[in-house]
């Protein structure tokens, strides 16, 4: 039960975003160019990076809808991302992959530990200042996000396909399209 009387039983951040509509156009926008914007990286792996920084919080409805996300993107779907919240260690990624996560794992814990070393060694693995940048901002968005959806107690769905079906409308039009498709069907 949500700590406020929302407007909507819309789940997670999508009743969040509909209790203070005028929130979800800039968190929206801020994901989408994170996420879905040009980039090295591909939508997969920073959906990935979304994904594992929810579970590391422990956000069960960011983890289940951002690992969606991820394997509808990544060719190895599901199998990897579970690896990856499950073992990262063993999780079979690349070294630049592993790196950048070890610096998203360093963001959740506190900003302070993000060090020169993860720095150079994602360097070392390739990873060029932009990716350094995005995967930090990423983890620290995420870590706001799983705290304003944890924070109010958001409704939780358990069915997988309920996060599923959400991820290939996520994979086609992105978050901007989706929220405009969503805003328009109102």
């Amino acid at each position: 039960m949500p700590h406020i009387t929302l407007n909507t039983d819309e789940p997670g951040i999508r009743g969040l975003f509909r209790f203070r509509p005028e929130t979800a156009l800039p968190l929206n926008g801020l994901v989408e160019a994170l996420l879905c914007g040009p980039g090295t990286l591909t939508r997969g792996e920073r959906e990935l990076i979304a994904a594992y920084v929810s579970g590391l919080n422990e956000c069960r409805y960011c983890y289940s809808s951002h690992a969606a996300y991820a394997a509808e993107q990544l060719p190895e779907g599901m199998a990897l991302v579970e690896q990856v919240h499950d073992d990262i260690d063993g999780a079979p990624v690349s070294a630049k992959m592993r790196a950048l996560l070890d610096i998203a794992a360093a963001v959740q814990r506190g900003g302070k530990q993000v060090t020169d070393d993860l720095v150079s060694a994602a360097q070392a693995e390739g990873a060029t200042d932009v990716e350094i940048h995005d995967t930090v901002l990423i983890a620290a968005a995420f870590c706001m996000y799983n705290r304003y959806v944890d924070g109010l107690a958001t409704l939780l769905p358990d069915d997988p396909d309920f996060y599923a079906s959400r991820a290939k409308r996520i994979a086609a039009h992105g978050y901007l399209g989706v929220l405009q498709q969503e805003t328009i069907r109102e």
